[in-house]
């Protein structure tokens, strides 16, 4: 069954572009400068290279109003203007340990795995074609034919 995988839209990180780091701090979030592995940056879905400028933000992934709503702490790329986007998972997924969760319309988990990235299409499938009924609340930024699947890198620095 095919999906599509897009990285997170760039738009509402960009205000937070060229600010100072307290400006930055009121906003709850820090400029970092990568200096080795472990920077998965989610608007263009890669990692992110030794020596580029990124923001770590928080960002709610899962809006709905219920007992998962849930946010958590990502890296963008500062200026990024362009989300990834793809049929297959970006490589910057494959190679970590990915929590899959299903949401139903009304943003309850109807169901979850965990594996490691380079196994997950398939889990990415039956999640789409079994358990979910409704089209799921995106969680993060994997994004499905029907709505979205939320993996979560881990351990994700910061």
């Amino acid at each position: 069954m095919p999906f599509t995988v897009s990285g997170l839209s760039p738009d509402p990180f960009q205000p937070l572009f060229g600010l100072g780091d307290a400006e930055l701090a009121e906003r709850l979030a820090r400029r970092v400068v990568v200096d080795g592995p472990g920077f998965p940056e989610r608007v263009e879905m890669r990692d992110a290279e030794p020596g580029e400028t990124l923001l770590l933000v928080n960002f709610e992934h899962q809006a709905a109003d219920t007992p998962y709503r849930s946010s958590h702490a990502v890296y963008v790329r500062e200026g990024a203007t362009r989300a990834w986007k793809g049929d297959h998972l970006p490589p910057v997924m494959q190679k970590r340990l990915l929590s899959l969760r299903g949401f139903s319309a009304d943003g309850n988990m109807v169901e979850a795995d965990v594996m490691e990235g380079y196994s997950a299409e398939p889990v990415i499938e039956r999640l789409i074609r079994g358990s979910l009924t409704s089209t799921p609340i995106m969680p993060s930024p994997v994004a499905t034919q029907r709505g979205s699947i939320g993996p979560k890198s881990l351990p994700l620095r910061g």
